[in-house]
């Protein structure tokens, strides 16, 4: 008792005291534990449970699709029709996997390369077609597929391996999800996991400073590889890299005078980003670091960034809020004019090439039907584009899974 009396004697020595180191430390210090437990948070992306099947398309969505094509309704009926007359939807598909898949700039060398992407391509065909009509011998077909290369493949090489990761394991992760949480059985589901967790993850992981697209398609392949690993790890990661990137993948005005970088990109000056953005020094809302090297590229860029927010919207954070002026802006500029609009001389010297793909789907009923945004351009272009395909890379039938989707 008497040490404690001594101590109450002296609050106001000690009020005093720490008023005099307070007064001596930053206010940045000082409110650092505070931003740093919010950042934190912000970093923790990834759900206490993961929901299944849950990449990219969710158990609601496919029994929304599942539902317009019975009923015969468009465009779901003639997107399904497409699907399965595809070369992707054949029950006669034979797998080519490989040891070593080799894939150089250009596809020189392509060794394997194309055989992986359409056999992960064929992978999520034949499953889709297994949820939606109900036949098991698509889910065995895709089974087959998957349980062909977790068989074989070891690695990928050469300069474009970490781009052919991404696209490859952007696309089985999709697939492995609806088969294993679908179907009734599965036995080599667990050596799949084996193989994404081993071959595929870590080539993507840590993401790439090439073109955005790069990142952004790897990163996608992350996600889905996640999700189905249920490596929250690897989550939060993927995620990370995410919010880095698409600030330095598409522009908004509220950036300032130039684009915002990559964390770790190593662009410094002026000069350098503007060599980044393809030359371009005019800079306006929804350019994309790609734009004026081509749009085919700028498509898998936003394809990628679409997909990503997808997945994890049906995880329980969604990312759409932070992304959607980004990406209601860049789907608009660039289907402005895909659709015909002069472009001005201000971009991209007065020209733009390719077109973007059938990648405005996802974002598109995303941004438009479940939050209720007006994007008269994109709306005009997804439109005339249905029912969209496969770009053979790693895009497929978003007309039928996500068109008017409002699960």
């Amino acid at each position: 008792m008497r040490t404690g009396s001594r101590a109450l004697r002296r609050p106001k020595t000690l009020l005093l005291a720490l008023a005099t180191v307070l007064a001596t430390v930053p206010a940045a210090v000082l409110i650092a534990p505070a931003s740093a437990a919010k950042d934190t948070a912000r970093q923790a992306a990834a759900p206490a449970n993961f929901t299944h099947p849950g990449v990219l398309v969710s158990r609601p969505q496919l029994d929304f699709v599942k539902a317009k094509v019975n009923a015969g309704a468009q465009p779901w009926k003639s997107a399904y029709d497409q699907m399965l007359a595809s070369k992707y939807g054949s029950l006669s598909r034979t797998a080519k996997p490989r040891a070593v898949v080799e894939c150089g700039s250009y596809s020189n060398p392509n060794y394997g390369c194309t055989d992986e992407r359409e056999d992960a391509i064929a992978a999520y065909t034949l499953a889709l077609a297994w949820y939606i009509g109900g036949d098991s011998r698509y889910a065995r077909k895709s089974i087959e597929i998957m349980d062909a290369w977790s068989a074989v493949i070891k690695d990928h090489t050469n300069s474009n391996a970490p781009l052919q990761t991404g696209w490859a394991g952007s696309s089985w992760p999709r697939a492995a999800e609806i088969v294993k949480y679908t179907y009734s059985s599965w036995p080599n589901s667990g050596r799949f996991g084996t193989l994404l967790r081993n071959v595929y993850l870590p080539e993507v992981i840590n993401g790439s400073h090439s073109n955005g697209n790069w990142e952004l398609s790897m990163m996608e392949a992350a996600i889905g590889i996640a999700v189905f690993l249920e490596d929250r790890g690897a989550y939060d990661k993927a995620v990370a890299k995410f919010r880095g990137r698409v600030p330095a993948y598409i522009y908004l005005t509220s950036d300032g005078s130039l684009p915002k970088t990559a964390p770790g990109s190593g662009l410094d000056t002026r000069d350098e980003i503007i060599r980044y953005w393809q030359g371009q020094s005019t800079f306006m809302n929804g350019l994309s670091q790609e734009t004026c090297r081509d749009l085919t590229h700028t498509g898998y860029g936003l394809s990628a960034i679409s997909h990503i927010a997808e997945t994890s919207r049906i995880q329980g954070q969604d990312l759409y809020p932070e992304i959607a002026d980004r990406l209601r802006h860049a789907l608009g500029l660039h289907a402005k004019y895909q659709l015909g609009e002069p472009v001005p001389g201000n971009l991209c010297n007065g020209s733009l090439k390719d077109r973007l793909g059938p990648v405005t789907e996802v974002g598109f009923n995303a941004l438009h039907t479940r939050m209720g945004i007006a994007m008269s351009n994109t709306q005009r272009l997804t439109e005339q584009q249905r029912p969209a395909g496969s770009n053979n890379l790693f895009v497929a039938w978003e007309t039928l899974t996500h068109a008017g989707n409002p699960a």
